[in-house]
């Protein structure tokens, strides 16, 4: 009887490693990675290597930001060359941000769409108001006046995104006040 007793508590100990072991981060960043490659394939995306030209970006083409872990960007519209965005200058970002499952869960859409003011930062400085992802987004978006839509991973989101491992899709236009 004993015997049955102890291999009883191993097994009640093995199932909760095991499900322990499903709730750990390694276990969640290969979920949040095929939810990014499964969403690529229902869109059609087009992953890109190399930066294409302003005017030649297709419509379904995303660069695969190197050194960055499943961040991806595409070019929707280039903006106002007549100012590129430097460190310290100041971005307003309006966005939409939502969930890449197959069914959009409407209580992770968020947008500023509707918001008085958008969001700013200060471009390559504040990190806390502003992701890497986004910094990473301007950098490619480069003007005032662009647009852009990119996959970021949980470890270029938000905080919140970051404790969650939760990616999301933003769709981003810039302004850079000049005075």
């Amino acid at each position: 009887m004993r015997q049955y007793t102890i291999f009883a508590c191993l097994l009640l100990l093995l199932a909760g490693a095991t499900s322990c072991n499903q709730n750990s981060y390694s276990a969640k960043r290969a979920a949040e990675d095929k939810l990014i490659e499964d969403f690529i394939k229902r869109q059609g995306i087009n992953i890109i290597y190399t930066e294409p030209a302003d005017s030649l970006w297709g419509e379904k083409d995303y660069l695969k930001v190197s050194g960055y872990d499943d961040l991806y960007f595409h070019l929707v519209r280039p903006g106002d060359k007549s100012y590129t965005v430097k460190a310290y200058d100041k971005v307003l970002v309006r966005y939409i941000r939502y969930t890449l499952d197959a069914v959009a869960d409407t209580a992770s859409y968020m947008t500023t769409a509707e918001q008085a003011y958008p969001t700013q930062f200060l471009y390559q400085v504040d990190y806390t108001t502003a992701p890497e992802g986004w910094h990473v987004a301007v950098k490619y978006m480069k003007h005032s006046g662009a647009a852009c839509k990119i996959i970021c991973p949980s470890k270029q989101g938000l905080d919140a995104d970051k404790n969650s491992v939760t990616p999301y899709g933003y769709d981003m236009q810039i302004q850079i006040p000049r005075f």
